[in-house]
């Protein structure tokens, strides 16, 4: 659009926009508002005029009546505001001088059109301005008519509308896909977040899983060399038990090859005597006691027949003689120097008055049960089962010879920290005292410790043979004592046992002998378990190794009952 068609009214109502300060100002009553909305709807009206009716040219020549018609219907407006004399005969001078301008402006502008393309060509500037809405009256010119193409109906412009408010509707359409899509957009991001959410959650439970799983593998791997283990463990103490179950067999069958050349050599030794005319007649052995237990030390080792070497130069046998050494009658002695384990204190009645008097540690003590005349010494266990124990007898390298006679037994013997035993009247004089127990602790060539307490304990007087007198029974090495419970002590010089010779000749040693019975604590020391002889006269408890097995060591104490 050109500056040429703003027309008068357009220059009228820039000069009015312009001029309105001044009239604001002079009267006060003018609105601002509404002046500028006026003059704004008349440009307005005048933009949307010329867009409705110009198609090819861009321009409408508007007639000057028309601008005329508008100025009047402007200033028919102002008689709204209250002015003065004064700015009315500004206001018709300002008219006047813009209707004069106006007509110049169309004088010029026909003789331009008659000239055509050769007159001179003058710069004109273009306006863009967006299609606005057709409010005011549309102008016919009176000049010229224009070509029936060229013409503006009514049609076209109800044609236009129309086209505008379709254009309206779809632009409203447009708005709620808009909106609605923008919804759908801000959906989309929230489900592409929680499905990046989701994506790294699913990483997460994955890796855990796949953790899980080379744990559960490892787990697999070492459960599976555990199984291994465990039968390569099973195998092997089945392999064991077969070796234990083989060696068993073999010793049984060793044992019964013992007991049969026992027996063959005592049948040699009868055919011999009668082959040489020796017929004095020999007393009938004792029966033998079980000959395989049911506890049998593991791994006995060789058959041995050997006696220490001090036993041995201390008691020589004598040339033919089966009976083995005589009888010795030394008594009990130390033949030592007293050490450390030696207490000078007391004497107390028993190893716990020892103990209750503030000695803790094991080691001799002076003796004297009540109604004695003398102190004795003897040994005190301290470390056993709370204390408070007297030894009454010890066996641990056989350095003493135990097949002694009755006063020997009577009196005591042997060395109080070594082999010995305390003496018949010493033991009966303790256990007068008061109720006292028995603890047997015996050891076996493999180092293996058992034994057998009994409840109560004393012997009767010697008038009785010191009578022996026994309590129940409790241990882990069998009951082998029990059988000897009431039974009189025997040595080879007093025979007071229930069998028809003397127990003490076939056991070499002194005890409380039934007919012989199942135990022989103080027979002779054999080294390495198992020995050979005619009698079984070692150092056994018939039910923990049979028989034919010696142990290692034995202590027999008491102590009183608490």
């Amino acid at each position: 659009m050109t500056h040429d068609s703003w027309g008068p009214s357009g220059s009228l109502a820039l000069f009015l926009f312009s001029f309105y300060p001044r009239f604001r100002w002079q009267h006060g009553k003018a609105d601002l508002s509404q002046i500028s909305f006026q003059g704004t709807e008349i440009a307005r009206s005048e933009r949307e005029t010329e867009q409705s009716v110009s198609r090819e040219t861009g321009c409408v020549k508007l007639n000057t009546s028309c601008r005329l018609s508008e100025v009047t219907a402007f200033v028919q407006e102002l008689d709204i505001i209250s002015m003065g004399p004064i700015s009315w005969s500004l206001c018709v001078l300002f008219c006047a001088w813009t209707w004069g301008q106006s007509m110049g402006v169309l004088r010029r502008r026909r003789a331009w059109e008659e000239k055509g393309e050769d007159g001179p060509k003058k710069c004109s500037y273009t306006f863009l301005v967006p299609e606005q809405k057709i409010t005011g009256p549309i102008c016919a010119s009176r000049g010229p008519s224009l070509p029936d193409k060229d013409r503006v109906t009514r049609m076209d412009i109800a044609d236009v509308r129309e086209l505008m408010s379709k254009q309206r509707r779809e632009i409203d359409t447009l708005r709620m896909v808009v909106d609605v899509d923008g919804n759908m957009v801000n959906e989309m991001k929230l489900l592409r977040k929680e499905s990046r959410n989701m994506n790294s959650r699913v990483t997460q439970l994955y890796m855990q899983l796949l953790h899980e799983i080379i744990r559960k593998r490892d787990n697999s791997l070492e459960l599976a060399q555990l199984e291994g283990r465990i039968l390569n463990a099973t195998a092997e103490a089945l392999r064991l038990s077969a070796r234990y179950r083989d060696l068993e067999a073999r010793f049984s069958t060793l044992a019964a090859v013992v007991n049969n050349q026992s027996v063959l050599i005592g049948a040699l030794e009868e055919r011999c005597l009668q082959v040489y005319g020796n017929h004095r007649q020999e007393p009938l052995p004792p029966p033998l006691v079980q000959v395989v237990p049911e506890n049998i030390p593991v791994h006995v080792p060789r058959f041995s027949n050997e006696i220490q070497r001090v036993h041995s130069r201390a008691f020589p046998r004598e040339r033919g003689s089966r009976a083995g050494p005589e009888p010795t009658e030394s008594t009990l002695e130390l033949k030592r120097p007293l050490t450390g384990n030696f207490s000078s204190e007391g004497p107390f009645r028993d190893c716990l008055h020892a103990m209750q008097a503030g000695h803790t540690s094991s080691g001799m003590y002076l003796l004297k049960p009540d109604g004695t005349e003398r102190p004795i010494q003897a040994w005190c266990e301290q470390d056993v089962d709370n204390g408070g124990w007297t030894i009454i007898q010890r066996r641990k390298d056989g350095s003493v010879n135990f097949f002694r006679n009755w006063e020997t037994y009577k009196q005591g013997f042997g060395n109080i920290d070594g082999e010995h035993w305390l003496g018949l009247e010493t033991i009966y004089n303790l256990g007068k005292q008061g109720d006292y127990k028995l603890l047997v602790e015996l050891q076996d060539w493999m180092e293996k410790k058992v034994y057998a307490a009994y409840s109560s304990f004393h012997l009767e007087p010697e008038s009785e043979s010191y009578r022996l007198r026994l309590g129940t029974y409790q241990g882990n090495a069998g009951d082998s004592l029990t059988s000897h419970n009431g039974k009189q002590f025997t040595t080879l010089d007093r025979d007071k046992d229930a069998f028809s010779g003397n127990c003490a000749h076939f056991h070499k040693g002194g005890w409380w002998y039934n007919a012989c019975g199942q135990t022989n604590l103080n027979g002779v020391w054999y080294s390495g378990g198992v020995y050979r002889n005619k009698f079984q006269d070692g150092i056994f408890w018939a039910d923990y190794g049979g028989g034919f097995y010696s142990m290692k060591s034995v202590r027999m104490m008491i102590s009183p009952i608490d």
